[in-house]
């Protein structure tokens, strides 16, 4: 799932300043889950807004809408019976969902309400862990199903830098030696070759950097049609 963390409310409120009728939009799917997002986050931001604007003596409406998914048009197409009506609307999704909403409603004011950081798992309540970064080229594999680009701090492809000790990360004794944890699941699996292939230097050009990537579905697209 892809995790976003809120921007800081002044940051937000700096944003809204100049304009007095605001859309604040929620996403009912992944920031939903880590709690930046929701409906429930969409009514303290909008609170929060509302008593900023009253404690500066300026007028401020504020609407409030959360949809199941910002990232998809249909999802978003119930508001464009009113979205015009606003002068700026924040959207606390992802950076997907931001823009698909300024996409699909040129030429409204979209604002980021969140920063979106990773793709990550929960590992316990309201702990998110990086686990992919959307390399394009997958290795999991061969490497016991742990992600040396993500969860490596150097991303290296070959196993461990010299700074790994007792199984920890150098960056911080609390961030495990994903080559560690590599080595001891491939051991378990009884894959250990895996280890002695080499890897040859990681295609970055399938990665974000090169030109914005995509993904065709070709029998999805011969129904369309």
């Amino acid at each position: 799932m892809i995790v976003a963390e809120s921007k800081p409310f002044n940051e937000i409120y700096d944003l809204v300043k100049d304009f007095s009728r605001v859309c604040v939009i929620g996403c009912g799917d992944c920031v939903t889950v880590c709690h930046t997002g929701g409906q429930k986050q969409v009514e303290e931001l909008a609170l929060k807004l509302r008593i900023a604007a009253k404690r500066d003596g300026r007028m401020l409406e504020v609407k409030e809408e959360t949809v199941l998914r910002q990232c998809e048009q249909e999802y978003v197409a119930p508001i464009e019976n009113y979205i015009n009506d606003y002068d700026v609307v924040v959207s606390i999704a992802c950076g997907v969902g931001v823009q698909t909403l300024a996409e699909k409603y040129t030429p409204s004011r979209v604002l980021p309400g969140l920063n979106t950081t990773f793709m990550g798992a929960p590992v316990e309540p309201g702990l998110f862990l990086e686990r992919c970064a959307g390399c394009g080229d997958c290795v999991l594999d061969k490497t016991g199903g742990f992600c040396p680009v993500s969860r490596c701090s150097k991303s290296l492809m070959n196993g461990p830098c010299g700074g790994s000790m007792g199984g920890k990360c150098e960056v911080a004794d609390d961030v495990p030696c994903v080559w560690n944890q590599i080595y001891v699941q491939l051991d378990k699996q009884q894959v250990m070759h895996h280890m002695e292939v080499i890897s040859p230097p990681k295609n970055w050009s399938v990665s974000t950097g090169s030109s914005p990537r995509k993904l065709e579905i070709k029998h999805l697209q011969m129904e369309k049609e």
